[in-house]
């Protein structure tokens, strides 16, 4: 027996658990905490793959979007388009940036293009820099250039002229986000900070991008020591306000806190993972869940005391009869984490190895380590115990409504209800993000506020790119490839919520205009390779930078890439445009012999797929999950029907979370699948620890269904209201404290879950026990290591 091997030797098992904690102790300070962007990406996607193979070329979704802003009149005088130049040598000297993928109306490689008298096409810089002082004519002159590029006009200044663009691109890596946020932060103070001229007063510059919002993330990492000493205050509070004036309820779950975060934060170091600040409320509730087994440990040896010889005897009758019921707990706990890593995103393969060991560490931290501490220490006694109680209070009016025939049918109705209810509400949850901006913010902070404004005013900052490849190089110049990805665009531009769109096609029509006086009528895309060729080499020839076509055409011309604007990246938006585009494709009457299209890359194609790949892993994680704990319960008790129970209070539990996420508005992504796995099995160990206990005291009462359930809820039901109460404390202040959305809902959508598998445990498992009367808890006989105790007097 496992507690005899154990307890043989307490001094030298706490021995190695205390040498064991030293030892991953050490390894802590060598633990990071940083946030990634390629450990969001789901690399075997399809979209994934695109991005990986586009994003040299034509760049990635680690964007940067600044627009700057004039209250009066328009940016087009010395003082606004010698700020926008400003900003635009900023980005492109940030860390990390693509400097030939930088854009904005004074960047050097936007030009004004004309045809010369002498039938040559020339181009030059919109802005020089070295002649900032323009004259009235001058800077008309400019309104009017830019008014007729459409390259320019509504994409890099706004329709009303009042807005201007700067875009940069980052090379994909570890980004130094931190730093770059600084350099953003510190280039948008002193753009700020000039002084405005009477022709520009009132200037807001806004900023957005994948880049600008971890930098934001990052600059609340300092609440995270608030939050972890408000949430130690609240536990302490806690403990106190259940125990009082037991000692021993109060240090030793506190101390299983300690050694279980310490075994925790060691074993991430030791895996060479980091801590990911977006994923950090799962960490705290691993802990508190270590505290909340420390809870049911002391609370149970205190009863145990009151029959025991000595406080070995206790400490010993306390493992017996909870190890098998917080083993399969905590097995169910990181079976549900473990799952967390079948998501094809990397940051949820590390979140569920190492935070499935971390759960599973408990088993040594707390049930055993307590337990062999309480063996050390003098015997404690309190007055009265837990059968005392069982015909009195709040837990016996329960337990008396849930044992009736109206009660255990109210209930059982009840969980119907919510099954329909939840069901039909659950069917609004939406795959993705369910508004604009950003979810890990609030809707009023100032990176959601800048990507509003910025969307208002020009066709979207969020880019979705669909990368067209010919079968051979220079494909890109047939005719009857650019007329297909024309009609693409035509296509594409029939959705309403799509701003723009930016393409061969487009540059090909308006360099033959140039070439024909500017007349309309010659933007057209012309029948043959030849002369299409002719106008890309006019048009790079009429630039002194290389690289001019860069942004449409690789170096082959056999790869092209259309780039379509879009104002947020909502599921409902991602969704609609990647129907679109694939109803395109998939049109036999579109197809070009040597021509294939592939979706999709940019903010937009990425973001696609990490939403298309967390529903793929909502559809496995959550039953899988359900299924083998399911199948371990079964096992354990040699029972289906034991195994049934736990399904259907995981399955209502479920169905209640998802309603609450349709009716709050909180989207399935890459941070939400992981909180759901982790509520089922956490939660799913209050309805074991019951229904074990339900077991247990109806073998006590030879059978007595009625009268096991009432001792069970007068003893386990009141821990489970404590603990359920524990673990809300453990992750409630990420809600109150944190400036991060994402981390308040998250710990919010924790909260709603623990409720629920509280309320099932004491209600749901009782009434349906009541109802059904299962032969393994009916028929149970006491275990060998449940006999010590005397049956408690009803």
């Amino acid at each position: 027996m496992i507690e005899v091997f154990v307890f043989y030797h307490p001094k030298s098992f706490l021995a190695v658990i205390l040498l064991a904690t030293l030892f991953f102790a050490s390894r802590i300070p060598y633990l990071e905490m940083y946030s990634n962007f390629a450990d969001l990406l789901p690399q075997e996607h399809p979209y994934i793959q695109l991005h990986n193979d586009v994003k040299d070329t034509f760049g990635g979704a680690n964007n940067v979007v600044m627009a700057i802003s004039v209250e009066e009149g328009d940016i087009f005088n010395a003082d606004t388009l010698s700020r926008i130049h400003r900003l635009t040598l900023g980005v492109d000297s940030l860390p990390g940036v693509n400097h030939n993928l930088v854009r904005s109306l004074t960047h050097r490689t936007v030009r004004k293009t004309w045809l010369t008298e002498m039938g040559n096409m020339n181009s030059e810089a919109y802005y020089d820099p070295l002649y900032p002082d323009m004259s009235r004519e001058q800077l008309d002159q400019l309104r009017l250039d830019v008014m007729a590029n459409p390259t320019v006009y509504g994409l890099l200044v706004s329709p009303d002229l009042k807005s201007a663009l700067i875009r940069g691109t980052f090379n994909e890596g570890q980004l130094d986000y931190v730093e770059i946020f600084r350099q953003l932060g510190e280039l948008k103070q002193e753009v700020e900070e000039l002084r405005a001229s009477e022709s520009a007063p009132g200037v807001h510059i806004y900023a957005t991008g994948q880049p600008v919002l971890m930098g934001w993330v990052y600059s609340y990492l300092g609440q995270i020591m608030q939050i972890f000493f408000l949430t130690m205050a609240i536990l302490l509070a806690l403990l106190v306000a259940y125990f009082r004036s037991r000692v021993y309820g109060i240090l030793l779950p506190l101390v299983g806190v300690m050694i279980s975060a310490t075994w925790g934060l060691g074993i991430v170091s030791l895996l060479g993972y980091n801590l990911d600040p977006l994923t950090l409320v799962i960490p705290f509730l691993i802990t508190a869940r270590a505290m909340s087994h420390g809870i049911q440990l002391v609370e149970r040896y205190y009863q145990e005391a009151h029959e025991a010889v000595d406080n070995h005897d206790a400490a010993r009758r306390t493992f017996e009869t909870l190890f098998r019921p917080g083993t399969l707990g905590i097995v169910s706990d990181a079976v549900g984490l473990l799952l967390i890593s079948l998501g094809s995103s990397p940051i949820n393969v590390k979140l569920g190895i190492y935070a499935s060991i971390w759960a599973g560490t408990v088993v040594i931290t707390v049930l055993i380590a307590v337990p062999l501490v309480l063996s050390l220490l003098p015997l404690s006694k309190v007055s009265g115990d837990a059968a005392d109680n069982a015909q009195a209070g709040v837990f016996a009016a329960l337990a008396r409504f849930v044992t009736s025939k109206n009660g255990s049918l109210a209930v059982l109705s009840l969980a119907l209800v919510v099954y329909i209810g939840g069901g039909f509400l659950s069917s609004k949850v939406q795959i993705g993000e369910s508004e604009p901006g950003s979810p890990i913010l609030y809707p009023d902070h100032d990176y959601n506020i800048s990507s509003k404004n910025i969307n208002d005013n020009f066709p979207g900052s969020e880019e979705m790119y669909i990368v067209a490849h010919t079968s051979e190089p220079g494909g890109m110049k047939r005719p009857e490839v650019l007329r297909a990805l024309q009609d693409l665009q035509i296509h594409m531009l029939k959705d309403p919520e799509m701003g723009g769109t930016k393409g061969m096609p487009d540059l090909v029509k308006q360099v033959n205009r140039i070439l024909h006086n500017d007349d309309p009528r010659w933007s057209v895309i012309p029948d043959e390779a030849s002369y299409v060729g002719g106008l890309m080499f006019a048009f790079m020839a009429s630039s002194p930078i290389p690289g001019a076509l860069k942004e449409f055409v690789d170096t082959d011309d056999q790869t092209a890439n259309l780039v379509f604007f879009y104002k947020d990246h909502k599921g409902e938006t991602l969704r609609r445009a990647i129907h679109m585009a694939k109803q395109w494709i998939d049109d036999p009457a579109n197809q070009v012999e040597g021509l294939e299209v592939r979706l999709a890359g940019g903010p937009i194609g990425v973001t696609a797929a990490i939403n298309e790949a967390a529903f793929a892993s909502n559809m496995v994680i959550i039953p899988a999950a359900m299924a083998l704990i399911f199948l371990f319960v079964t096992l354990f008790y040699w029972s289906l029907h034991a195994g049934w129970l736990m399904f259907l209070v995981m399955t209502f539990c479920t169905v209640a979370t998802y309603a609450y996420m349709g009716v709050v508005g909180i989207g399935i992504d890459v941070n939400t699948v992981p909180i759901i796995a982790v509520g089922i099995g956490v939660g799913i160990d209050y309805s074991i620890y019951m229904m074990d206990r339900v077991r247990e005291e109806t073998a006590r009462a030879d059978g007595d269904l009625g009268k096991g359930i009432r001792h069970a809820i007068a003893t386990t039901g009141k821990a489970i209201a404590f603990t359920a109460t524990a673990l809300i404390g453990g992750v409630v202040m990420w809600a109150f404290v944190s400036d991060l959305r994402f981390q308040a809902d998250a710990a919010l959508l924790l909260v709603v879950m623990l409720i629920l598998n509280a309320w099932a445990a004491a209600n749901l498992v009782p009434a349906w026990i009541v109802r059904f009367r299962p032969a393994f808890i009916v028929d149970a006989e006491l275990l060998d290591d449940e006999i010590h105790a005397e049956p408690v007097a009803a």
